[in-house]
């Protein structure tokens, strides 16, 4: 079990002889002894100390580690030119979105990659995630390349923040309030090492409007500023990869004349280049599934049609890698390996993974969760749901509260193999298998520092939070 360290003192004395820090430099002495032993009483001294400083300290130390070990925060960009080039095999990149047991769920990934050569993987996290999950971005990167510290992993490690969204509410009531969020919340990400950046402007998509320019116009407007905006502050020598959405996920399914439209609005009004990498679009699905009575999930009628198409203007017209596929995780698995064959660059993975937590979570551990969620969260029971239904569409806020509780859950290794055994499956039938080739090839591995304290008043802010479920 790991230590959660409580002071520095206990840091450098875990350190010794492991690790060496000498003007501000660190080397590793014992490799073996730092991914046996010393990795885990990091980060969870990272995760879980009280101490601001000591886990602004823990997390550097971390960073630079990876650093040294090779494991390098990078963006996938050059990669994604590559495939819009086609100088590529078709494959469809996996981001999974891990909200909870995120060290030792990015472990099971960095193992299924080294056993199968995968370059080709996203470990991301929405801005609605990083509230619920209680993870903010320097934490969530800093369990990721220790995971790949743990696993031996050596390589670009593409950490995304994923639906940079804008409130529609919130952005008609004041514009430029909003866009500042989004910005601030980038910069956070950035500074965390997050060279991988999707913004989502599509919830202001006007369809009363006659034109499909018009009913783009804020959408691309606001993905041209944040454009601009990630150019200003992306590290010397990387261009972090971008992403823009046409088609809010849930609502109706994208069109070739919308992606065109957005894109001649787009590329009018950006001033810094290059320009985004992918296109995100509505092909039918919804994000997490749609819950029946019964809290299983409704069969949803997918149009690969969308991603290939719109897909294949994106690459001959503009360059850019294809289409991006939002909330698949819960789609039938003899669909997976239709995404490569039909300009699908990337496809976004979350609550399957996070539905295997709860079905093989102990009961009673699962009930305790399920009257936190029915406490508190009462506002969320919409008029005509069944108990079922709502526990599946909002146990997901069980995962912040209850952090503590899933990293140290007495089943977790049979968990974790059941998520790794489908991480398997899923990578192979995307043929990420073999892409390790493609990131040696196309991404240059730049080493750049962990920003300590950049954030410290949202960090705090979220650290604040006092639920009686986290009191661990």
């Amino acid at each position: 079990m790991a230590t959660i360290l409580e002071n520095t003192h206990q840091v450098n004395e875990r350190l010794k002889d492991v690790v060496s820090i000498e003007n501000g430099k660190i080397s590793i002495l014992d490799e073996k002894k730092l991914r046996d032993e010393v990795i885990d009483d990091l980060i969870y001294t990272a995760v879980f100390s009280k101490d601001y400083n000591l886990k602004e300290e823990v997390k550097y130390i971390i960073r630079e580690i990876a650093n040294e070990f090779g494991a390098i925060p990078s963006s996938i960009h050059d990669l994604y030119m590559a495939v819009g080039r086609g100088e590529t095999k078709d494959f469809t990149t996996p981001a999974v979105n891990i909200r909870g047991m995120t060290y030792d769920v990015a472990r099971r990934m960095f193992k299924v990659a080294l056993r199968n050569n995968i370059g080709a993987m996203i470990f991301e996290i929405a801005k609605s995630e990083i509230e619920y999950t209680y993870q903010r971005p320097s934490e969530y990167a800093s369990c990721v390349l220790a995971a790949a510290i743990k696993e031996g992993y050596k390589g670009p490690v593409f950490i995304q923040g994923d639906h940079f969204q804008f409130s529609s509410k919130k952005y008609f009531e004041n514009p430029e309030k909003e866009l500042q969020a989004i910005k601030d919340l980038t910069k956070e990400a950035v500074a965390a090492g997050f060279y991988n950046i999707d913004i989502d402007p599509s919830t202001l998509v006007d369809y009363s409007k006659e034109s499909l320019k018009e009913q783009q116009y804020h959408n691309y407007l606001n993905t041209a500023k944040m454009t601009d905006y990630i150019r200003e502050i992306q590290p010397e020598g990387i261009d972090i990869s971008i992403g823009a959405e046409i088609g809010h996920i849930g609502g109706k399914n994208s069109t070739v004349e919308e992606f065109e439209a957005f894109m001649e609005g787009y590329l009018q009004t950006i001033t810094k280049r290059p320009g985004i990498s992918k296109i995100s679009v509505q092909t039918g699905t919804e994000h997490g599934g749609i819950p029946l009575p019964d809290g299983t999930v409704a069969k949803v009628k997918l149009d690969f049609d969308v991603l290939k198409n719109i897909g294949e203007v994106a690459k001959k017209k503009y360059g850019l890698a294809g289409t991006v596929q939002h909330g698949a995780s819960t789609l039938p698995e003899e669909l997976f390996d239709k995404f490569p064959q039909n300009n699908c660059c990337e496809i976004h993975l979350a609550t399957g993974f996070q539905n295997i937590m709860f079905d093989l979570a102990p009961e009673k551990f699962k009930e305790e969760v399920y009257k936190f969620i029915e406490e508190n969260f009462k506002d969320e029971w919409k008029e005509g749901m069944t108990r079922e239904q709502f526990l599946y569409k909002s146990r997901k806020r069980g995962m912040g509260p209850f952090k503590y509780q899933w990293w140290t859950l007495e089943n977790k290794e049979e968990i974790l193999d059941a998520i790794e055994k489908k991480f398997e499956f899923l990578f192979k039938k995307l043929n990420v298998f073999g892409t390790k080739e493609y990131t040696d090839k196309y991404i240059k591995l730049i080493k750049t520092p962990y920003i300590k304290g950049s954030t410290k008043d949202v960090q705090q802010k979220a650290q604040d939070i006092k639920l009686e479920a986290g009191a661990d």
